[in-house]
Parts: C-alpha cells; structure tokens; sequence
C-alpha cells in the first residue's frame, strides 16, 4: 500500500504536468509561442532572473540565522548550493528537495537531520505567512473589482449565504477537532500545534529582525521578478497591479500542483490574466517565457551545486 501510495505522490503530479504541457501547446502554435521567444525583450528577463537568484541567496542566508540557536555555523555557500539542489531535485519528485537540502547539510556540515528539517519547516511557515499576506493585499486593492467578478456569475444572495454557511461549517469543524480524539482531529491538532510554535520560534531567535528582512526581501524580490518580466512583452506593458498580484499568487499554487510547475505554470497565468481581459496568447506565452527561464537557471545552478558540493567540502577539509 505505501509503495502504491508513494507511486502515485510522484507519478500523478508528474502525469499532470504532461496533460497540460501538452493542453498548453494544443491553445497555442509551437511557431507562435517561438515568435513570442524571439520578439522578447531580454534585457528584462535578464533582470527577473538576477532578481530571482538575488531572493534564493537571500534564501540561503536567512537559514544561517535558523541554524545559530542550535549550535552550528554552516558556509553560506553550502547553504546557497543546497538550495538551488533542494529546487532542482524538487523536479523529480515533489517536496524531494527539502528532505535532499537537510541531508545535503547533514552530510558536509554535521547538522543533525531532524533538526536541519525542522529549520526548513519553519522556514516554510513564514513563507506561507507571506503568501497569505500577499493575497490579502490583492483582496484589498481589488476587492470590488473580485466582489464584482463574482457576483457576475453568482448570485450576491447566494455568496452572501454561502459564505455564511463557509464561516458556520468552519466554526463546528474547529469545534469538532478540538474536542475529538479521533486520528484525523489529532493529526489536525498537531500540525496546528507545530505550526503556532514554529512562528513564535522565529520570534524567539537571536536575530529575529534580520530573518524578518529576509523573509520580506525574498517575497518582494519573487513579486518584482515576475513583474519586471511582463515588460518583455509589448502587449503587457500596461498590466496592472492588481494582474500581476493575482497572476504571481495563481502561478506559485500551481508549482505545487506539478513538478515545479511544469505545464500549471503557464495554464495559471491565463487564468488569472483572463480575469483582466488579457488576450490567451500573450499571456501564456509570458508563463511560458518565465517558467523556462526561470528553470533554467535553477537546472544550470542547480547541477553545478550538485557536481560542485562535495568537491569544495572535499576542498575546505584538506585545508
């Protein structure tokens, strides 16, 4: 059972991405998507992938700040290689890559597995916090126009008592999971548990407000790397705020949908662009021009960090 299980964890996403790779090109002809490629402007997709290794170095030396409370002072360049490896390997199978970067920093720098992980999980609390926070933000400066695009296709009665039967339904099942023993409401109880306790631990560390930056500069550099991006494309140059929002926060759901986003990528930024009456083409080939950038680099740093790893640990340790 847990084999099967474990087949389809990788097999499924993996499948998915396929479909809608080829979903993606069935919308759009490979000749036009190529022109889109073309006609690009580089110079700023140059820039969103400065931007975007800026925020995953940002990454690795925000975990410096999570490994100092438990003893242990990594190299900030093993801590970048094993980012850009946990990202790489997040390719094959999804999630791979967090366990692969605890283990990467077990093996040359003698952080104890269970810990190092647990660093990462925090780490990926604050993140979820911040994506929480961008959303919030998007509802606020698009609030009407959302509230409006909903009641279009839905009755403002029936939203008005669905979302009263949403916050009713919410309230018993907190009720529920507090007082259950069942295994599942334990379950729920303990992931809520780790997740409180893991956001006051990083107000609990020595450089709280450092990892606070960080976590701030990473998520402004993600949202600054995909809007920097649009202007590649003419017909983007005028897309609004509130788009770019919705796009990024849309286009980050669907990298967990498939293996790093393969094939959601692009399918996510229509969806959300279609919204603001973004014509299909440009804005699937936007998706397209990012993700493949943007993989690209992770495959190139990625791999060097791979091959690189052992040699300059190999290296430090003859020292």
């Amino acid at each position: 059972m847990s084999k099967t299980k474990s087949i389809l964890k990788v097999g499924l996403p993996l499948l998915l991405g396929v479909a809608l790779v080829w979903y993606s090109l069935s919308q759009i002809s490979v000749s036009t998507l190529v022109q889109y490629f073309k006609d690009a402007d580089y110079t700023w997709i140059t820039l969103g992938v400065v931007l975007g290794v800026l925020s995953h170095m940002s990454r690795a030396y925000r975990w410096l700040f999570m490994t100092e409370p438990l003893g242990f002072r990594p190299k900030f360049a093993n801590s970048f290689m094993a980012v850009y490896s946990a990202y790489l390997i997040n390719f094959t199978i999804p999630r791979a890559g967090e366990i692969a970067r605890a283990s990467i920093l077990t093996n040359y720098e003698g952080i104890p597995f269970d810990k190092g992980f647990g660093t990462i999980v925090a780490e990926r609390i604050a993140d979820t916090i911040m994506l929480l926070l961008i959303v919030a933000i998007a509802l606020f400066l698009e609030f009407e126009f959302i509230y409006n695009f909903f009641a279009d296709k839905f009755n403002p009665t029936s939203l008005v008592v669905g979302a009263l039967v949403f916050i009713i339904l919410g309230f018993a099942l907190f009720l529920f999971i507090k007082k259950s023993t069942s295994k599942f409401a334990l379950k729920v109880k303990k992931f809520l548990t780790g997740l409180i306790e893991g956001v006051l631990s990083i107000f609990k560390m020595k450089k709280k407000w450092a990892f606070i930056f960080h976590t701030i500069f990473i998520w402004v550099m993600y949202v600054s790397m995909f809007y920097v991006t649009t202007f590649a494309l003419p017909e983007l140059h005028n897309i609004s705020i509130a788009a770019v929002l919705i796009g990024f926060i849309l286009a980050s759901f669907s990298i967990a949908a498939t293996n790093g986003g393969i094939g959601s990528f692009p399918e996510a930024i229509v969806i959300a662009f279609s919204l603001f009456s973004i014509a299909e083409d440009p804005s699937r080939a936007f998706g397209w021009i990012m993700w493949s950038t943007q993989t690209l680099v992770i495959i190139v740093f990625g791999g060097i960090s791979l091959i690189y790893l052992p040699i300059y640990n190999r290296k430090n340790t003859t020292l």
